[in-house]
């Protein structure tokens, strides 16, 4: 999928949203777990509810290899629904992988070839050569954790290196690489008041945003910080929408919530565009 598409499909739907499929069967309503297959049967209904209040999906692929090969046949079966039934949402295996360049060769083989993904998240503390093999890829796009939502983070990510902060200097010399047009960013919600700062190495690129309701991220922070003239933003929720119930209607609450933060989404870009 190109960034033109998704930027058209963000404005058809005045919808940045992405819903992150984190499925943890010990939250599931109690009756899908009579399922064949549990996994899918709650992702399913998940995007026939909220699909058409987003424009993405990002299944953390860990939640899935949790369940051994069970899991990843579920992982499998959730992204050929979507790419048969919903094509024109945007799909991110939030994989987080990077390793020696013919390894990641392999993840990108996996991910782009084999499960039909268009974005996969990618570690870049190996450097170039663990990354570009992604890049590689037409119309598919890598996403680099630059500054993420997690306490951590500032244990390597905001300590000065050449007389800026690591994550700049991740963001600044990616720039370099081969095919650097197809990358995206991951920045935390929590981290909003260091957007303008990202923004200003990458003013054109999309941000995939989580953190966002459960973690206490501010949408309209983010938005205030991070919105470039093309939207360019993907702001992520998973918990609060998946678990917004955890009876038999748990879909139905799982499109009202979704339905909130597009409401949401939608005031801010009609103020904006």
């Amino acid at each position: 999928m190109t960034t033109n598409h998704l930027k058209n499909q963000i404005l058809k739907k005045q919808s940045f949203l992405c819903v992150g499929l984190d499925v943890d069967l010990e939250k599931v309503p109690t009756h899908l777990l009579t399922e064949k297959d549990p996994i899918f049967a709650f992702n399913k209904a998940v995007i026939d509810a909220t699909n058409e209040r987003c424009v993405a999906y990002k299944p953390n692929t860990a939640f899935y290899e949790a369940y051994g090969l069970k899991g990843w046949t579920s992982l499998k079966k959730t992204i050929e629904y979507l790419n048969n039934n919903y094509p024109d949402h945007f799909t991110i295996a939030d994989a987080k992988r990077g390793d020696i360049g013919n390894t990641s060769s392999r993840y990108a083989k996996a991910f782009f070839d084999d499960m039909g993904f268009d974005s996969i998240t990618v570690a870049p503390y190996m450097g170039r050569d663990s990354v570009e093999p992604f890049l590689a890829y037409d119309d598919k796009h890598t996403i680099l954790l630059a500054l993420t939502s997690n306490k951590g983070a500032f244990d390597y990510q905001t300590k000065e290196i050449k007389g800026k902060p690591l994550y700049q200097e991740v963001i600044e010399v990616s720039k370099s690489w081969k095919n650097s047009q197809n990358l995206m960013y991951v920045v935390g919600a929590t981290k909003a008041e260091y957007l303008a700062e990202i923004r200003n190495i990458i003013p054109d690129s999309f941000l995939l945003v989580p953190g966002v309701g459960a973690q206490g991220g501010s949408l309209e922070d983010v938005c205030r910080y991070g919105m470039n003239q093309d939207v360019g933003l993907l702001v992520n929720s998973s918990r609060g929408i998946l678990y917004a119930s955890s009876g038999k209607d748990f879909a139905i609450a799982a499109a009202e919530k979704a339905k909130e933060l597009q409401i949401q989404m939608k005031a801010i870009l009609e103020d904006q565009f």
